[in-house]
């Protein structure tokens, strides 16, 4: 007969078992690669006076602001969901006076929207939660939750061009006040001469994730397997030509790196 023999707290013990867990089990996910033309950028009261006298502009670099997420069920395909989101950037020029001076840093907001559709399931549970004590609001599951994931943007082009007349611009209809006080001063009513327009190369991953309870293993990265379409101009076919950045979003293991200085030291 065998003899067992007891497990110390020092030795290695490599029995593993599934466990039941809540997750956020990811149905749908699609990355998408865009380059996204001619963008405006608006500029507060204190800014707009120094691109009107503007000589020459460059875009120094471009950061996202913050990300606004809104998820809808499609009408007559079931378990099927339009995810809305809008992109607000925050953009930092260099703008010359004249030529030979030194540039003025000028930061200005932008945004793009756009939608894709990804397939989330259906559930119907209703979730309540001890951590809201007695009498707590219930959290329905119907919807699936969004998950946007986004680097940085490349800034590919930047022009600045003559108004016809001056106008006066608002941008506060359209861009959240709590994004308008990241640049400071005012975006009501700006007289504006000159415009900035940008091209920006954009990339992104959407998930649709659901909180479920599952016997799990341990696995690696979820990655999208799949790239959705987009429409491509001429000033973009540079950005054409750039891979997805896999790996700004899943960053490597640890075994990875190891594999990586073998190879350089072989």
């Amino acid at each position: 007969m065998a003899e067992s023999k007891p497990i110390r707290p020092n030795e290695c013990n490599c029995f593993k078992e599934a466990v039941c867990i809540d997750a956020e089990r990811i149905y749908d996910s699609c990355s998408d690669k865009d380059c996204l033309e001619d963008l405006q950028v608006f500029f507060s009261d204190k800014t707009q006076p120094i691109i009107d006298k503007a000589a020459s502009i460059k875009c120094k670099k471009v950061k996202v602001l913050n990300v606004c997420v809104d998820v809808e069920s499609v009408p007559f395909n079931k378990g099927f969901y339009s995810v809305d989101m809008t992109f607000y950037f925050l953009v930092e020029l260099s703008v010359y006076l004249s030529p030979g001076t030194p540039a003025v840093n000028c930061c200005g907001i932008s945004y793009f929207s756009k939608k894709v559709i990804l397939y989330g399931s259906e559930a119907n549970a209703r979730v309540f939660s001890s951590h809201t004590g007695c009498c707590n609001t219930e959290q329905m599951t119907a919807m699936p939750n969004a998950v946007v994931q986004i680097v940085d943007p490349i800034c590919l082009a930047c022009r600045y061009v003559e108004c016809p007349a001056k106008k006066c611009c608002c941008p506060c209809s359209v861009i959240p006040a709590q994004i308008c006080t990241q640049v400071g001063g005012s975006f009501q009513n700006v007289e504006v001469s000159k415009e900035v327009y940008i091209t920006l190369g954009l990339f992104t991953i959407v998930q649709l994730q659901r909180k479920v309870q599952m016997m799990v293993p341990a696995y690696d990265f979820c990655i999208p397997d799949k790239e959705s379409e987009y429409s491509t101009g001429d000033p973009c076919e540079m950005f054409k030509k750039i891979q997805f950045p896999m790996e700004d979003f899943f960053p490597p293991r640890l075994g990875e790196y190891r594999d990586g200085c073998d190879d350089q030291n072989a």
